[in-house]
């Protein structure tokens, strides 16, 4: 339950997240903060914080080789060592369900975005790399109203539009809550 948007502006990627962290009906406001850069990435997770705690702390992310395109870097080298350090930190689960599509699949209980070479990416919990015409993404119980929002207000700086989405968020969601936190890319 969260709320983590993106927005590109200007060849630049900016990412806000709210505080909430909660379980069924209870709520906790955390001080580890969803939205955080890991050398030239930028973040903003959704689910659970061991996902984030992992990111921040534990990845060192690959050199992208020349030949390589930013999408084939980030849906292979990059999503693999993303895969296998979450894998060394016990972070994936595999579902198990018999009528599941998906069973026996490595998956994490999470989803988060990635800000990366003036691009924004979502990584889903089956690990797909995937980036949106809009130029703004969301995750989280939150993304719904926030990517309204932003459809919507199409005026200001990012910081202030991403701001108005996560107030959209903790209006129509009961798992978004500020206070709000927001990182920038370096252009």
């Amino acid at each position: 339950m969260t709320c983590a948007v993106g927005l590109v502006h200007d060849g630049c990627v900016t990412i806000g997240g709210d505080s909430a962290a909660v379980s069924g009906l209870d709520l906790d406001l955390r001080t580890d903060e969803k939205v955080f850069t890991v050398g030239g990435f930028v973040f903003g997770i959704s689910g659970s914080f061991r996902i984030g705690q992992v990111l921040r702390y534990a990845l060192t992310p690959p050199e992208q080789k020349q030949s390589q395109s930013d999408m084939e870097y980030m849906v292979t080298d990059w999503i693999d060592t993303v895969r296998e350090t979450f894998r060394d930190k016990g972070c994936l689960s595999t579902w198990d369900t018999d009528d599941d599509p998906f069973k026996g699949q490595e998956h994490i209980d999470a989803a988060f975005l990635v800000g990366y070479n003036g691009c924004l990416y979502t990584v889903e919990a089956d690990f797909q790399v995937g980036r949106s015409r809009a130029g703004y993404a969301a995750v989280g119980c939150g993304a719904p109203y926030a990517l309204g929002a932003l459809y919507a207000n199409v005026e200001g700086l990012p910081r202030e539009r991403l701001e108005r989405a996560l107030n959209a968020a903790v209006r129509f969601s009961s798992g978004v809550r500020d206070p709000f936190f927001f990182v920038e890319s370096q252009s």
